[in-house]
């Protein structure tokens, strides 16, 4: 039998339970376990409504995860997987994240873009230029990650798509207007930990050009009825695998030509 939207509220109201608790969740019983992708974004929906509804805030960004080969590597799935971001979590230039108000804390070192107009078009006018011209803005930014699983590597694809695939907020960097003057498949990100370089990668990593994966979302949500908006947010994935933060940690991602942007946690 298909997937419905019972199962599908009564995976979110499992899922939103356990975030808003803080605690660590360990599976979805197999009457409202999504099954396919396709699935999982149901419920996706409906934690997020629910999340809104709790007082959660409304959700103003996008996060693709797995658009780059070490995070396929790393996490075991071939394919970018998307997720959505909360207003109140996201940081400007510097943030500063309590570690009690999460679980296990890992970071990203990301591109971002921010939407200048809608993309709704059909996905065979949703080119790479037709992608760039509705970017007004590329920035450097870092994305801070939850593991709020028991053990997250026991879950299946579909469970951690439902569950916003691991997001946790971010930290968006100075927005740069003018980045048609770069070459965003050469941009160069590296991160830092308390100033011990852990990783860095260039625009070609995110599946050959960074608009690829904006590309990805806006093909995916079109054919969901839910396009990307105008004002909206989206990183793009990491060019750097996942590395796990504690209190009195610093994070900083340099980028030559985006600069620099830092998440302490405390």
């Amino acid at each position: 039998m298909p997937y419905d939207a019972q199962q599908a509220e009564d995976a979110a109201a499992l899922l939103v339970t356990s975030r808003l608790a803080h605690t660590f969740f360990d599976r979805l019983p197999e009457a409202c376990r999504p099954r396919t992708e396709d699935d999982a974004y149901l419920v996706q929906d409906a934690v997020h409504a629910k999340l809104t509804a709790a007082g959660g805030g409304a959700f103003t960004g996008h996060k693709i995860g797995c658009t780059t080969r070490v995070m396929q590597e790393y996490l075991g799935v071939a394919n970018p997987c998307a997720g959505g971001v909360r207003e109140e979590t996201v940081r400007r230039l510097e943030g500063t994240f309590a570690q009690s108000e999460l679980l296990r804390i890992g970071v990203e070192c990301e591109l971002a873009v921010v939407l200048g107009e809608d993309l709704d078009l059909a996905s065979a006018e949703l080119g790479r230029d037709r992608v760039g011209r509705a970017v007004a803005s590329v920035a450097a930014a870092i994305e801070v990650v939850e593991d709020r699983y028991a053990d997250y590597p026991s879950l299946d694809t579909p469970t951690l798509v439902a569950d916003d695939f691991f997001g946790a907020g971010c930290v968006l960097g100075k927005p740069r207007e003018d980045w048609r003057e770069l070459d965003l498949a050469a941009v160069e990100g590296s991160m830092s930990i308390n100033g011990r370089h852990v990783g860095s990668g260039i625009g070609t990593d995110i599946l050959g050009h960074p608009l690829e994966a904006l590309r990805w979302l806006a093909i995916a949500r079109a054919a969901r009825g839910q396009p990307l908006r105008a004002g909206e947010f989206v990183l793009l994935g990491s060019l750097v695998q996942t590395n796990w933060v504690r209190a009195g940690d610093t994070v900083v991602v340099e980028s030559p030509q985006l600069g620099t942007v830092t998440a302490r946690f405390v």
